[in-house]
C-alpha cells in the first residue's frame, strides 16, 4: 500500500509551485479540491486523512465524490469539473512516479467531464459605465485612489486579481502603460486609454509625485523588513 501523504505533498509543494509555476490562486484551488476529496474519502473509508493511500483512491471513489459535490454539497457542474482537473492533474504526476498504478490511473483519468452551458458575459452600456466611474469622490484620497483604480481596470480589460496584483513598479509612467501578470502566470503590458476624462482633473499631474513617494515607503519597508529578517536569523 502507498501512503499518499507524501505524493500529494510533492505535487502541491514541488511539481505545481516550482516546476509548473503556478499562481497561488491555482495552488490554492487544487489544495482546497484535495483536502475535500479527502475528508471525502476519509469519511467513506473511516480512516484518517493521513491514513489514505494511493490504491484507494481509485475511479469509483473519485465518481462518487463528484456526485457527492453535486448532490449534497449543491456544487454546479463547472465546480465539479474544476475538482476533477485538480485530479487529472495529480493522477496525470503520478503516471510517471507510480507504475504499478497504471490502470487505476487510467480509469480515473477516463472519468469524462460534464458539459456545461457558455453563459452570455453581462456588460455595462457606456453610460452606466461612465457611472461607476463618477462614483468616487475626487475630493477625497480615497476617492482619488478607487477612481483611478477603476479608470485602469476598465481601460485595459485587467481581472481583479490583476488589479490588486499591480505594483508600484509595474507603472512605465512615459510610455502610460502598465506590466500586469495575467492568469496562467502570463505577463503584458497595457496602456492607458487616450480618453482621460475618467481621471479626477490633475490625477496625471501629481501622480509622478504621488508615485515617487510611494516607491520612497516601499524601499523603507523592504529595508524593515530585511533587517528583522535579518535579525531573526541571528
Amino acid at each position: 500500500m502507498t501512503p499518499i501523504a507524501p505524493l500529494i505533498e510533492t505535487f502541491l509543494r514541488d511539481t505545481l509551485a516550482r516546476q509548473r509555476g503556478a499562481s497561488r490562486h491555482t495552488s490554492d484551488s487544487y489544495a482546497s479540491s484535495f483536502q475535500l476529496l479527502f475528508v471525502f474519502a476519509a469519511d467513506r473509508l473511516k480512516v484518517k486523512p493521513s491514513a489514505l493511500t494511493l490504491e484507494q483512491i481509485d475511479a469509483g471513489l473519485v465518481s462518487a465524490f463528484l456526485e457527492y459535490l453535486e448532490d449534497k454539497r449543491k456544487n454546479a457542474a463547472v465546480t465539479r469539473n474544476v475538482r476533477l482537473a485538480a485530479i487529472k492533474s495529480f493522477f496525470r504526476f503520478l503516471e510517471y512516479r507510480q507504475p504499478a498504478a497504471l490502470e487505476q490511473i487510467r480509469r480515473v483519468l477516463a472519468i469524462p467531464f460534464k458539459k456545461t452551458d457558455s453563459l452570455l458575459v453581462p456588460y455595462l452600456l457606456r453610460d452606466e459605465l461612465q457611472a461607476v466611474l463618477d462614483a468616487p469622490d475626487p475630493a477625497t484620497h480615497d476617492g482619488i485612489r478607487d477612481r483611478a483604480m477603476l479608470h485602469v481596470a476598465v481601460c485595459a480589460g485587467l481581472r481583479v486579481s490583476e488589479l490588486t496584483g499591480l505594483k508600484i513598479d509595474d507603472i512605465d509612467l512615459p510610455s502610460m502603460s502598465i506590466r500586469v501578470l495575467g492568469k496562467g502566470c502570463q505577463r503584458w503590458r497595457g496602456t492607458a486609454h487616450r480618453r482621460r476624462r475618467a481621471l479626477p482633473d490633475g490625477y496625471l499631474a501629481a501622480w509622478p509625485a504621488r508615485l515617487a513617494a510611494m516607491r520612497e515607503v516601499y524601499r523603507r519597508r523592504q529595508d524593515a523588513w530585511g533587517d528583522g529578517t535579518a535579525a531573526r536569523e541571528r
